[in-house]
């Protein structure tokens, strides 16, 4: 997921996709502990749309602080 792609995304939309990518980045995680994985690289991907997400979620906080 782009960063162009979750800007047009709705805040409401933003936290829930939040929610979803930590859930599959735990249970990622956590079949890499039993079994690796077969792409490793899919637990770095998790993890950079996460922060991707959570970035634009904070600069779109700030915006709203300094409109006010």
């Amino acid at each position: 997921m782009n960063a162009s792609e979750i800007i047009e995304l709705t805040t409401k939309e933003i936290i829930e996709r939040i929610e979803n990518e930590q859930n599959f980045l735990i249970r990622l995680k956590m079949n890499h502990a039993v079994s690796p994985l077969d792409n490793p690289v899919k637990l770095k991907e998790s993890r950079r749309v996460v922060a991707r997400l959570k970035t634009i979620l904070h600069q779109r906080e700030i915006n709203e602080k300094s409109n006010s």
